[in-house]
């Protein structure tokens, strides 16, 4: 599935989307897509002042633009923003890939948070009340991140890849 499929790697932030994604997509051999990057190059911005300049609404919209458009592409990894599993059409279209659940709990993600200026001030446990339906409807590989280290996320994920038949 890795050479013909997209993996995607869903979480609320700073479950640590981008880093797991680069050591998956590095193991597979695949190209990275996080969207992070994307929205700075196509919508001129991060997350926060996407946000902040056009509302939550429409940065979420740009965030399922990602994934839409990163599926239609070359086989790849994608670092998808936890926003994009609240539209149907993206939770549609991760049916047919492989994802990868990053998830630790509440206090852990809240200060992880902190990390980056580029990330809203959203609250992990009000996100995910909103979102965790759809993470648990979506995933194949749930992962706790508060647990794990990045290179042990990578190993589980890979050994539950190879179970399938899929790498």
């Amino acid at each position: 599935m890795s050479k013909n499929k997209p993996v995607v790697v869903i979480g609320l932030m700073g479950s640590g989307k981008t880093t797991v994604g680069r050591l998956i997509a590095d193991a597979l051999h695949l190209p990275l897509s996080d969207s992070d990057p994307f929205l700075r190059a196509r919508y001129g911005g991060t997350a926060k002042e996407i946000a902040a300049r056009e509302g939550a609404d429409v940065l979420h919209h740009y965030e399922a633009q990602h994934v839409l458009l990163e599926l239609d592409g070359e086989p790849k990894v994608i670092a998808a923003a936890a926003s994009t599993v609240e539209d149907p059409r993206v939770r549609t279209a991760l049916r047919e890939v492989f994802v990868v659940w990053l998830d630790a709990d509440d206090a852990v993600l809240a200060e992880r948070m902190k990390s980056g200026d580029h990330r809203p001030g959203f609250d992990p446990k009000v996100m995910r009340a909103r979102r965790e339906p759809f993470f648990k409807e979506v995933a194949d590989v749930h992962c706790d991140v508060g647990v794990l280290r990045p290179e042990q996320v990578r190993d589980e994920v890979l050994r539950e890849m190879r179970s399938r038949g899929l790498a």
